[in-house]
């Protein structure tokens, strides 16, 4: 797909133009999304525990991306894009807590003036609307914060009950008084740090309760299975209350995580595999057959991809692929294609100068094309080169002393 020719602000002005009817029959959407959800750590993605299987189910039935990432390892970030189909640095949120520029075109706006109703249910603070200002971009917008985390110090999320309970409240609303098409996504923020046992998954797991002290790496994996369990919950709901085949599910992570790996525990200031790599999926019984896409993938293809399964036209400026003649008809898709990313410092204070702040804090860049990776520290200058495809940890660099990054990622 390509850009807008002139830049964002032009973009305003064409998107506002693009309002049209819903055609006849389109399908409910569900968008279901694990906040600090790493790939490899799913059973589907050839984990060694039983961390998902109500996801590896759903992943099973539909499309699943084995080569998917994220552009941005923070969580504002990466759902602004994952909406507006554009890079950090274009919608203006690179760091939590700096808002996205208003009037952007996302495609939840686009679904609306379509005749869908759409309404998001998100539990991490970093999606708080006068964080982010992604409220803008649906008609009902709920951030659910009424538990505390990190020891107790704020309240600061929700659990996946909470969401779950608010979203199918508003569900049986909408359908009880509307015939309209619901576009609802629910954005669950396990297994996000600090890591919490979850006792109950242990033996679906395969962990032993032996001893009092579990790694942290033991505690991320029971939090997947909780997380796995509500969304198992949700999609039954759902399911109960709309036909199966009348509802496209999308599910999906905002970044992964580092678990040790480079000496790094966390996400944000690093482009390593863990932190970029993250599951994706597509499932619309009768429409969308079983299939594994191996292709690489961006979290902001949604839109492109979105529209275009639903039959309605994609907006040329529109930065993702659109990857519906892959997942309707098995074409396949641009397996040289070049994905770029980048990373910002991690948060910023409310009242701090927003417009000042979008201009700082890049840490780090990085290119992928063909399995070979780039990695490129802005403070230090240093250059390191990667081949994915014999070296996934990313421990080998193939870098020679003094290299310049390649032409494209030094103009990005």
């Amino acid at each position: 797909m390509g850009r807008c020719i002139g830049g964002i602000v032009p973009c305003f002005a064409l998107a506002a133009s693009l309002v049209a009817p819903a055609a006849a029959s389109q399908p409910h959407i569900l968008l279901v999304s694990i906040d600090t959800l790493r790939a490899m750590n799913l059973s589907s993605y050839g984990y060694h525990r039983n961390t998902s299987p109500n996801i590896d189910r759903l992943l099973a039935g539909g499309a699943r991306f084995d080569n998917a990432r994220t552009v941005e390892p923070l969580t504002a970030p990466a759902l602004a894009s994952m909406l507006t189909s554009l890079h950090p640095h274009e919608h203006g949120s690179t760091r939590n807590g700096l808002r996205v520029r208003p009037s952007l075109y996302s495609f939840t706006k686009s679904l609306g003036r379509r005749g869908y109703e759409t309404a998001a249910f998100v539990g991490n603070w970093t999606l708080k609307s006068e964080l982010s200002g992604l409220d803008e971009h649906f008609e009902t917008y709920e951030a659910v914060l009424t538990r505390k985390r990190w020891f107790g110090l704020a309240k600061s999320e929700a659990t996946a009950d909470d969401l779950i309970d608010l979203s199918l409240s508003w569900l049986d609303t909408h359908l009880a008084a509307s015939d309209k098409p619901f576009l609802m996504w629910v954005h669950m923020i396990e297994p996000h740090a600090p890591y919490r046992l979850r006792g109950e998954f242990l033996e679906q797991i395969g962990v032993r309760r032996a001893g009092s002290v579990f790694s942290p790496r033991k505690r991320y994996d029971s939090e997947i299975a909780f997380a796995d369990d509500r969304t198992g919950r949700l999609l039954e709901a759902v399911y109960e209350r709309v036909p199966r085949e009348d509802v496209l599910v999308v599910f999906f992570s905002d970044h992964g995580e580092s678990l040790g790996e480079h000496g790094y525990w966390g996400h944000g200031r690093h482009l390593y595999e863990f932190s970029l790599y993250i599951p994706l999926g597509f499932s619309w019984p009768g429409r969308i057959e079983p299939r594994v896409v191996s292709e690489p993938a961006l979290i902001l293809d949604l839109p492109a991809t979105i529209l275009g399964l639903l039959g309605l036209e994609v907006p040329e400026f529109l930065g993702g692929y659109d990857w519906p003649g892959t997942l309707l008809r098995g074409e396949p898709g641009p397996s040289g294609r070049e994905t770029l990313y980048q990373a910002h410092r991690s948060s910023v204070e409310p009242q701090e100068d927003q417009r000042r702040l979008r201009a700082r804090g890049l840490l780090e860049l990085a290119r992928l094309q063909n399995g070979r990776k780039e990695l490129y520290r802005v403070g230090s200058g240093k250059h390191r080169v990667f081949d994915l495809a014999t070296d996934a940890t990313e421990l080998n660099d193939l870098s020679t002393a003094g290299a310049e990054p390649s032409p494209e990622l030094s103009a990005w």
